[in-house]
Protein backbone atom coordinates (compact mmCIF):
# COMPACT_ATOMS: atom_id res chain seq x y z
CA UNK A 1 0.00 0.00 0.00
CA UNK A 2 1.22 3.49 -0.83
CA UNK A 3 1.94 5.48 2.28
CA UNK A 4 0.98 9.13 2.34
CA UNK A 5 1.23 12.35 4.34
CA UNK A 6 -1.18 12.78 7.24
CA UNK A 7 -4.62 13.74 6.03
CA UNK A 8 -4.56 11.72 2.80
CA UNK A 9 -5.63 8.26 1.76
CA UNK A 10 -3.69 5.99 -0.58
CA UNK A 11 -4.84 3.29 -2.95
CA UNK A 12 -4.51 -0.44 -2.37
CA UNK A 13 -1.83 -2.69 -3.82
CA UNK A 14 -3.42 -5.83 -5.25
CA UNK A 15 -1.06 -8.78 -5.70
CA UNK A 16 0.69 -8.71 -9.04
CA UNK A 17 -0.23 -5.06 -9.75
CA UNK A 18 2.62 -2.97 -11.11
CA UNK A 19 3.78 0.10 -9.19
CA UNK A 20 3.15 2.30 -12.26
CA UNK A 21 -0.45 1.10 -12.58
CA UNK A 22 -1.01 1.60 -8.85
CA UNK A 23 0.30 5.13 -9.13
CA UNK A 24 -1.86 5.97 -12.14
CA UNK A 25 -5.01 4.53 -10.60
CA UNK A 26 -4.27 6.19 -7.26
CA UNK A 27 -3.56 9.55 -8.88
CA UNK A 28 -6.75 9.49 -10.92
CA UNK A 29 -8.92 8.74 -7.88
CA UNK A 30 -10.49 11.32 -5.62
CA UNK A 31 -8.23 10.09 -2.82
CA UNK A 32 -5.12 10.25 -4.98
CA UNK A 33 -5.57 13.93 -5.73
CA UNK A 34 -4.65 14.79 -2.18
CA UNK A 35 -5.67 18.17 -0.82
CA UNK A 36 -2.98 18.59 1.82
CA UNK A 37 -3.73 21.41 4.23
CA UNK A 38 -1.09 23.09 6.38
CA UNK A 39 -1.74 26.23 8.46
CA UNK A 40 0.57 29.14 7.80
CA UNK A 41 1.07 30.47 11.29
CA UNK A 42 3.45 33.29 10.49
CA UNK A 43 3.69 35.98 7.86
CA UNK A 44 7.45 35.44 7.70
CA UNK A 45 8.73 33.61 4.60
CA UNK A 46 8.76 29.85 5.09
CA UNK A 47 11.73 27.83 3.90
CA UNK A 48 10.41 24.75 2.08
CA UNK A 49 11.88 21.30 2.65
CA UNK A 50 12.06 17.95 0.87
CA UNK A 51 9.56 16.47 3.35
CA UNK A 52 6.93 15.69 0.72
CA UNK A 53 9.45 14.46 -1.84
CA UNK A 54 11.01 12.13 0.73
CA UNK A 55 7.65 10.48 1.40
CA UNK A 56 7.73 9.12 -2.14
CA UNK A 57 11.48 8.65 -2.42
CA UNK A 58 11.24 6.25 0.52
CA UNK A 59 8.70 4.24 -1.50
CA UNK A 60 11.17 3.88 -4.35
CA UNK A 61 9.44 6.56 -6.42
CA UNK A 62 12.51 8.62 -7.36
CA UNK A 63 11.21 10.81 -10.15
CA UNK A 64 8.96 13.33 -8.41
CA UNK A 65 8.50 16.71 -10.09
CA UNK A 66 7.43 19.96 -8.48
CA UNK A 67 5.16 22.02 -10.70
CA UNK A 68 4.01 25.65 -10.48
CA UNK A 69 2.82 28.54 -12.64
CA UNK A 70 3.28 32.29 -12.88
CA UNK A 71 1.19 35.09 -14.31
CA UNK A 72 -2.38 33.94 -13.74
CA UNK A 73 -3.46 37.31 -12.36
CA UNK A 74 -1.74 39.50 -14.94
CA UNK A 75 -3.67 41.49 -17.55
CA UNK A 76 -1.15 40.87 -20.30
CA UNK A 77 1.36 38.30 -21.45
CA UNK A 78 1.41 34.51 -21.29
CA UNK A 79 0.97 32.27 -18.30
CA UNK A 80 4.11 30.23 -17.68
CA UNK A 81 4.81 27.04 -15.76
CA UNK A 82 7.87 25.09 -14.71
CA UNK A 83 8.58 21.52 -13.65
CA UNK A 84 11.62 20.49 -11.58
CA UNK A 85 12.93 17.05 -10.60
CA UNK A 86 15.60 16.65 -7.91
CA UNK A 87 18.06 13.83 -7.34
CA UNK A 88 17.21 12.17 -4.04
CA UNK A 89 20.84 11.30 -3.34
CA UNK A 90 22.46 14.70 -3.69
CA UNK A 91 19.85 17.47 -3.73
CA UNK A 92 19.58 18.02 0.03
CA UNK A 93 23.33 18.12 0.62
CA UNK A 94 23.87 20.37 -2.40
CA UNK A 95 21.32 22.88 -1.13
CA UNK A 96 22.59 22.81 2.45
CA UNK A 97 26.07 23.69 1.21
CA UNK A 98 24.80 26.50 -1.03
CA UNK A 99 24.11 30.13 -0.24
CA UNK A 100 20.87 30.56 -2.17
CA UNK A 101 17.29 31.18 -1.12
CA UNK A 102 14.80 28.73 -2.64
CA UNK A 103 11.25 29.40 -1.50
CA UNK A 104 7.99 30.83 -2.88
CA UNK A 105 9.09 33.20 -5.66
CA UNK A 106 6.78 35.95 -4.38
CA UNK A 107 8.88 36.22 -1.20
CA UNK A 108 12.17 36.73 -3.06
CA UNK A 109 13.69 39.86 -4.56
CA UNK A 110 14.54 39.92 -8.26
CA UNK A 111 18.21 39.48 -7.37
CA UNK A 112 17.49 36.49 -5.15
CA UNK A 113 15.39 34.89 -7.88
CA UNK A 114 18.14 35.33 -10.46
CA UNK A 115 20.67 33.72 -8.13
CA UNK A 116 18.26 30.89 -7.31
CA UNK A 117 17.44 30.23 -10.98
CA UNK A 118 21.10 29.81 -11.84
CA UNK A 119 21.58 27.37 -8.96
CA UNK A 120 18.41 25.40 -9.79
CA UNK A 121 19.36 25.03 -13.44
CA UNK A 122 22.82 23.80 -12.48
CA UNK A 123 21.78 21.33 -9.75
CA UNK A 124 18.32 19.99 -10.62
CA UNK A 125 18.17 16.51 -12.11
CA UNK A 126 15.83 17.91 -14.77
CA UNK A 127 13.86 21.11 -15.31
CA UNK A 128 11.74 22.67 -18.03
CA UNK A 129 9.34 25.55 -18.62
CA UNK A 130 6.14 25.85 -20.64
CA UNK A 131 3.81 28.63 -21.73
CA UNK A 132 0.24 29.25 -22.78
CA UNK A 133 -0.35 32.26 -25.00
CA UNK A 134 -2.74 35.15 -24.53
CA UNK A 135 -4.96 33.70 -27.27
CA UNK A 136 -5.08 30.36 -25.45
CA UNK A 137 -5.88 32.11 -22.16
CA UNK A 138 -8.82 33.96 -23.72
CA UNK A 139 -10.09 30.87 -25.53
CA UNK A 140 -9.63 28.24 -22.82
CA UNK A 141 -9.96 30.34 -19.62
CA UNK A 142 -7.08 30.86 -17.25
CA UNK A 143 -7.36 27.64 -15.28
CA UNK A 144 -7.29 25.47 -18.39
CA UNK A 145 -4.55 27.58 -19.98
CA UNK A 146 -2.38 27.27 -16.87
CA UNK A 147 -2.82 23.49 -16.97
CA UNK A 148 -1.81 23.55 -20.64
CA UNK A 149 1.37 25.45 -19.74
CA UNK A 150 2.06 22.88 -17.03
CA UNK A 151 1.64 19.97 -19.45
CA UNK A 152 4.00 21.65 -21.88
CA UNK A 153 6.59 21.99 -19.11
CA UNK A 154 6.13 18.32 -18.20
CA UNK A 155 6.48 17.22 -21.82
CA UNK A 156 9.64 19.32 -22.21
CA UNK A 157 11.36 17.62 -19.25
CA UNK A 158 12.69 14.79 -21.42
CA UNK A 159 13.11 12.68 -18.31
CA UNK A 160 11.19 9.80 -16.69
CA UNK A 161 8.46 11.08 -14.38
CA UNK A 162 6.35 9.18 -11.85
CA UNK A 163 4.57 11.75 -9.71
CA UNK A 164 3.68 15.45 -9.73
CA UNK A 165 3.54 17.76 -6.72
CA UNK A 166 1.54 20.91 -7.43
CA UNK A 167 0.46 23.94 -5.46
CA UNK A 168 -3.19 24.72 -4.92
CA UNK A 169 -6.55 23.10 -5.50
CA UNK A 170 -7.01 19.51 -6.71
CA UNK A 171 -6.47 18.93 -10.41
CA UNK A 172 -5.26 16.04 -12.52
CA UNK A 173 -2.77 17.85 -14.76
CA UNK A 174 -1.45 14.98 -16.87
CA UNK A 175 -3.25 11.88 -18.14
CA UNK A 176 -0.31 9.57 -17.47
CA UNK A 177 1.22 11.05 -14.31
CA UNK A 178 -0.61 11.07 -10.95
CA UNK A 179 -0.80 14.35 -9.07
CA UNK A 180 -0.53 15.26 -5.40
CA UNK A 181 -1.94 18.71 -4.55
CA UNK A 182 -0.44 20.62 -1.64
CA UNK A 183 -2.06 23.76 -0.28
CA UNK A 184 0.65 26.42 0.13
CA UNK A 185 2.89 24.02 -1.75
CA UNK A 186 5.27 26.72 -2.93
CA UNK A 187 5.96 27.49 0.74
CA UNK A 188 6.25 23.85 1.84
CA UNK A 189 7.74 21.75 -0.98
CA UNK A 190 11.25 22.49 -2.22
CA UNK A 191 10.41 21.18 -5.69
CA UNK A 192 7.31 23.35 -6.04
CA UNK A 193 9.19 26.40 -4.73
CA UNK A 194 11.95 25.84 -7.29
CA UNK A 195 9.33 25.53 -10.04
CA UNK A 196 7.69 28.76 -8.91
CA UNK A 197 11.02 30.58 -9.25
CA UNK A 198 11.74 29.19 -12.72
CA UNK A 199 8.24 30.05 -13.95
CA UNK A 200 8.39 33.56 -12.50
CA UNK A 201 11.82 34.41 -13.90
CA UNK A 202 10.93 32.97 -17.31
CA UNK A 203 7.79 35.07 -17.47
CA UNK A 204 9.55 38.21 -16.26
CA UNK A 205 12.05 37.80 -19.09
CA UNK A 206 9.21 37.57 -21.60
CA UNK A 207 7.54 40.70 -20.25
CA UNK A 208 10.83 42.61 -20.31
CA UNK A 209 11.19 41.70 -23.98
CA UNK A 210 7.61 42.82 -24.66
CA UNK A 211 8.42 46.12 -22.99
CA UNK A 212 10.93 46.84 -25.74
CA UNK A 213 8.22 46.17 -28.34
CA UNK A 214 5.48 48.09 -26.48
CA UNK A 215 7.26 50.68 -24.30
CA UNK A 216 4.08 52.68 -23.63
CA UNK A 217 2.71 50.12 -21.15
CA UNK A 218 5.67 49.73 -18.79
CA UNK A 219 5.68 45.92 -18.94
CA UNK A 220 9.26 45.75 -17.61
CA UNK A 221 8.22 47.28 -14.29
CA UNK A 222 4.83 45.71 -13.53
CA UNK A 223 5.18 42.56 -15.68
CA UNK A 224 1.64 42.91 -17.01
CA UNK A 225 -0.15 43.08 -13.66
CA UNK A 226 -2.83 45.67 -12.95
CA UNK A 227 -0.75 48.47 -11.46
CA UNK A 228 -1.92 52.07 -11.67
CA UNK A 229 0.76 52.71 -14.31
CA UNK A 230 -0.54 49.84 -16.39
CA UNK A 231 -4.22 50.74 -16.05
CA UNK A 232 -3.48 54.37 -16.93
CA UNK A 233 -1.55 53.23 -20.01
CA UNK A 234 -4.42 50.95 -21.02
CA UNK A 235 -6.87 53.84 -20.88
CA UNK A 236 -4.54 56.10 -22.82
CA UNK A 237 -3.24 53.71 -25.49
CA UNK A 238 -5.85 50.97 -25.60
CA UNK A 239 -5.02 47.26 -25.52
CA UNK A 240 -2.15 45.63 -27.35
CA UNK A 241 -2.26 42.20 -28.98
CA UNK A 242 -0.67 40.80 -25.81
CA UNK A 243 -3.46 41.94 -23.49
CA UNK A 244 -6.00 39.39 -22.25
CA UNK A 245 -9.34 40.47 -23.67
CA UNK A 246 -11.22 38.08 -21.37
CA UNK A 247 -10.01 40.04 -18.33
CA UNK A 248 -12.41 42.74 -17.12
CA UNK A 249 -10.05 45.77 -17.11
CA UNK A 250 -8.96 45.01 -20.68
CA UNK A 251 -12.48 44.20 -21.86
CA UNK A 252 -13.70 47.49 -20.38
CA UNK A 253 -11.10 49.46 -22.35
CA UNK A 254 -12.05 47.65 -25.55
CA UNK A 255 -15.76 48.29 -24.96
CA UNK A 256 -15.18 52.01 -24.43
CA UNK A 257 -13.01 52.13 -27.56
CA UNK A 258 -15.77 50.55 -29.67
CA UNK A 259 -18.35 52.96 -28.29
CA UNK A 260 -16.18 55.97 -29.09
CA UNK A 261 -15.69 54.72 -32.66
CA UNK A 262 -19.42 54.17 -33.20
Amino acid sequence: ELSRPKGGVAGSNPAGDSRRNRLLRWGSSSFGRLFLKRSILSSMPINPTFEYEEIYWRQNIPFVAGLDEAGMGALAGPVTAAAVIWDQQSSISNFQSSNVAVRDSKTLSAGQREKAVKWIREHALAWAVGEATVVEIDELNMRNASHLAMRRAINALNHPLELLLIDGAPAQIHDNVPTVNIINGDALSFSIAAASILAKVHRDEIMTQLDMQFPSYGFASHKGYGSKQHLDALREHGASEYHRTSYAPVASVLTKSRKSIS
